[in-house]
């Protein structure tokens, strides 16, 4: 028996377990297409778990289309944060509003759909299947891990061309009656039975009578995928700084790159010494009065700025925007990224780096330090 006699086998026996135990997710309740997107795009790198609030959420916020599209980007990206990966909600905008002007709506063909940002083609066949019926392929990394253990594949799921002959065979036995359904139970199956790292439940796996791995005894190891590249780390210095009415700077980051456009507590590159913290202020525009050190951290207690001015790159003076003064207030307004891994010896250590320029500094009530980056 060839793989796609096999694979053809598979949907009877799962559809029927999938009935049974299909997971309860908000973004099931019905197939409304764009319910159907956000959910994808939220779920993209993402737990289950962590998505649910979050979702229900920016559904609440945002219950349509035209909703999104019009919805200001602060907004947009409050309700994102802590979800990470924040250029996911920036694309959704713009979706929305390609989708509304070029099609009326959100289209249901899978070409369609993958024309517009940040919709590619597990996404696309997703929506395509679950909104629209339509009978094509949602293959991610849960599918790819089934596959490969059903049929005892030991070929690189992170290859292309593997993952495009998975597509293929998925394509080829999909049901053409439940095409939502069959993509949405092979998740499942892969997110609650057939684990990943080593530890599917083939004891109580609908398609156990059916799978190459566990009958050869090698599903534990599979799927085979090249070794990801080590994840770049960058020292960070960060910086504390109090003016004389008790108020944080917090900077904007840059409107590309990582975290784009996103608040934080001030960076220096390295582990700055106090002299280079000393200068990096003079730059600003501002004076440390007094200073002080935790975790072999050095903040700055007490700088002295001009009023209701204070400074950017290369010194020049911005007006700073209190947004309300309180911190309960600023927190509810600005968005911030997730926190550091860890902090260690005055180097800040995020995950994959946070670099960055110094185009804005504004003061805050000291307590939005605490509520919004709980840094100290």
């Amino acid at each position: 028996m060839n793989n796609l006699e096999l694979l053809a086998r598979v949907p009877a026996p799962l559809l029927a377990w999938y009935d049974k135990e299909a997971r309860d997710l908000p973004w099931r309740q019905n197939t409304d297409p764009y319910r159907v997107w956000v959910s994808e795009i939220m779920l993209q790198q993402t737990r289950v778990e962590a998505v649910i609030p979050y979702y229900e959420r920016f559904l609440a916020a945002f219950p349509d289309l035209k909703a999104l599209a019009d919805a200001p980007e602060e907004q947009l990206l409050k309700l994102w944060e802590g979800l990470g990966y924040y250029s996911r909600a920036r694309n959704l905008q713009k979706a929305a509003r390609e989708a509304l002007s070029r099609f009326g709506g959100l289209p249901g063909q899978v070409q369609e759909l993958s024309s517009l940002p940040g919709i590619g083609a597990y996404t696309a066949g997703a929506i395509a299947s679950i909104a629209f019926s339509r009978p094509v392929p949602a293959v991610d990394g849960n599918v790819l891990r089934v596959v490969a253990r059903l049929t005892d594949s030991h070929d690189d799921v992170l290859s292309p061309a593997v993952k495009r002959e998975a597509e293929k065979a998925v394509a080829a036995v999909i049901p053409h009656d439940r095409p939502g359904d069959f993509n949405q139970a092979v998740m499942d199956l892969g997110a609650t039975v057939c684990l990943p790292n080593g530890a599917p439940r083939c004891e109580v796996c609908p398609l156990a009578e059916l799978c190459l791995g566990l009958a050869r005894s090698t599903a534990p190891e599979l799927p085979v995928k090249t070794k990801k590249k080590e994840r770049r780390v960058e020292e960070k210095t960060v910086l504390v700084l109090i003016d004389g009415e008790g108020r944080a700077a917090l900077e904007r980051r840059p409107a590309r790159g990582l975290l784009a456009g996103l608040w934080q507590l001030p960076l220096l590159s390295g582990h700055a010494a106090e002299k280079e913290l000393r200068e990096a202020l003079g730059g600003w525009g501002m004076q440390a009065q007094s200073a002080g050190k935790r975790r072999a951290h050095f903040f700055p207690r007490r700088v002295a700025h001009d009023g209701m001015a204070g400074a950017g790159a290369g010194g020049r003076p911005l007006h700073l925007d209190r947004a309300g003064g309180a911190g309960g207030e600023v927190r509810a307004a600005l968005s911030f990224p997730g926190l550091p891994t860890r902090l260690s010896g005055g180097v800040c250590v995020c995950r994959g780096g946070c670099g960055g320029s110094f185009p804005a500094l504004i003061f805050y009530s000291f307590e939005t330090v605490f509520l919004c980056c709980g840094m100290l």
